[in-house]
This record gives structure tokens, sequence and C-alpha cells, in this order.
């Protein structure tokens, strides 16, 4: 299942952390692509200005749930503006890289992390 994805974008699809949902969530993002399909939604759970804990739902290719996984791993035990500054490339760069046709998934999940803390933000 090469396709262009480096070992590590492979193990992490394979393995994903963080799937699923937070029922108490206090910041929930949704994003997606219309030209690939791919839906991320991502859940926050945030304590004292610190997300304690993060899940994500992802409907799309490996690199979606690949980075989806990888953003949440990012930033729980982050501050709010910590997870704020968090970029795509951040994110493939945890990844050891991403094929250029993939690196929108990136994208999505800063959008996913950001529209969360939106969110939560919101409603305080």
């Amino acid at each position: 299942m090469s396709n262009g994805y480096n070992e590590k974008v492979i193990e992490v699809f394979s393995n994903p952390k963080n799937v699923g949902s937070i029922p108490d969530a206090n910041g929930v993002g949704t994003v997606g692509n219309a030209t690939c399909g791919d839906i991320m939604k991502m859940y926050l759970k945030i304590e004292n200005n610190v997300i304690v804990d993060a899940k994500f739902q992802t409907f799309g290719c490996a690199a979606a749930i690949a980075t989806s996984s990888t953003a949440t791993e990012m930033v729980i035990g982050k501050t709010v503006e910590e997870a704020e500054r968090l970029t795509n490339a951040d994110v493939v760069n945890s990844l050891g890289g991403l094929p250029a046709q993939k690196m929108h998934c990136s994208v999505l999940a800063e959008e996913a992390i950001r529209e969360a803390i939106k969110d939560y933000r919101s409603k305080q």
C-alpha cells in the first residue's frame, strides 16, 4: 500500500490514535474537501485552557487518517494558543512527509483543530 507514502504514514494510518468522539467535548470542528471527499471532525476537551483530550472521526484516505491522528497527538497537553499555532507543515514534518497530491490532508487537519478551537471560544 505504498502509493508514495513513507513507513511512518503507513504505520500511523494502520494504527491511528485518538479515533472516536468525546461526548462532553467543549470544542468540535468539522471540515471537508469537496474535491477529494475527505471529511474530518475533531473533538477537543479543554480544561483550564489546556487540551486534555482530542479525538477525531475522519472519512478519507490514508493521508487524511494519518494527519488527523498526528494532529490530535500534537495538541494534547498544549494550551489553546499553542494548538492554534499548529500548522499543516508541523503535521507533515511529524509524519516525515506526504506525497504532494496528499498535502491538502494536512491542511484539513490544521483547519479542523482551528475550527474546534473556534467552537470552544464561541461557547466561553
